[in-house]
């Protein structure tokens, strides 16, 4: 239902991690090449990086923010400023909007709640289960948990356990484990700390490429035909940090 995108490496614009390759998710929300629900990605995009030069010993900043309600190659405006934006670490998101739900810009990730960036890639068969199971009462500090998508609850409860463990690759096994307890469902999921960026393969696809130079990304698909590229297997969850990258099974 949508394409997300997410970063770990050298500072890089945001223009060039999302609209500059050949395949980019600029070109994704009208053009996916490996897209097995929906066609386009026109109902929103987001991203959210962490901020340069703001870091300390032990500390990651909170991250910025920048959402609209229409498609990503309408926003000609966002494209030039992202010449100046540059992040070494990024998440990104162009949305085909789940059935049911409405387009406005409250539902576009990346969701974000202290330095946790989120994203959903996929649908809920049974939102109201888990809206009942997950979303209330929401976490504190976190408006994105109230948003009026099947995304918000998983967002909810991600918060919810990542705050209480600061594991984030098992946060999102978890929540993938007990959303499928509740309701049938596809969780690709995407989150980040600032200083990992980790993804499950639940229903959709998900890729890897670890590039010599030391960035990572994890993408729904490919943005250019590299050969490194290599697929997540489904039901896996991938971590990635400066050090290496890990897939597990989610079970």
């Amino acid at each position: 239902m949508c394409r997300h995108l997410a970063y770990l490496g050298p500072p890089r614009t945001v223009h060039e991690l999302l609209y500059a390759a050949p395949h980019s998710l600029h070109v994704q929300s009208w053009a996916p090449r490996m897209q097995r629900h929906g066609t386009v990605n026109a109902d929103g995009f987001g991203v959210g990086w962490y901020p340069r030069g703001e870091a300390s010993e032990g500390w990651t900043p909170e991250p910025l923010r920048y959402r609209r309600a229409m498609p990503i190659w309408g926003d000609a405006s966002f494209a030039d400023a992202a010449r100046s934006i540059a992040s070494g670490c990024v998440v990104a998101a162009v949305r085909d909007v789940t059935a049911g739900f409405g387009s406005e810009e409250s539902g576009a990730q990346p969701f974000r709640a202290d330095r946790l960036l989120f994203s959903h890639n996929g649908a809920v068969k049974d939102d109201e289960a888990l809206t009942a199971a997950f979303a209330a009462p929401p976490p504190t500090g976190a408006m994105d948990a109230r948003a009026p998508v099947d995304s918000a609850p998983l967002f909810a409860h991600t918060l919810r356990l990542w705050r209480s463990s600061g594991d984030l690759a098992g946060t999102l096994a978890a929540v993938v484990g007990h959303a499928r307890e509740h309701s049938e469902g596809r969780y690709n999921l995407l989150a980040s700390d600032g200083e990992s960026i980790v993804g499950t393969a639940a229903g959709d696809t998900l890729f890897v490429l670890r590039e010599s130079g030391g960035g990572v990304f994890l993408a729904s698909e490919p943005f250019d035909d590299d050969p490194g590229w290599y697929p997540v297997p489904d039901d896996s969850v991938v971590v990635a940090t400066a050090h290496g990258t890990e897939i597990t099974p989610l079970r």
